[in-house]
């Protein structure tokens, strides 16, 4: 089922880093998530209420999304 809130995501078991693009166009990357975690939410039924659930507010993250200008 496509996500309402999720475009899509990355990850990188060698870092450990997860990037998620949202369908407002911002983009986040997540350190030090699990490939456990990471292959959860590959398979989550809703990657949205994963998402709030296990990795929002637990991992540091920063935005990527660039600005116009």
């Amino acid at each position: 089922m496509p996500s309402t809130v999720i475009n899509g995501f990355e990850y990188d078991a060698r870092t450990e880093r997860l990037v998620v693009t949202f369908v407002t166009g911002r983009i986040y990357e997540y350190s030090n998530v699990p490939v456990e975690t990471y292959r959860a939410f590959r398979s989550a039924f809703s990657e949205g209420k994963f998402f709030n659930e296990h990795i929002r507010d637990r991992y540091d993250c920063r935005e990527l999304t660039r600005t116009a200008g």
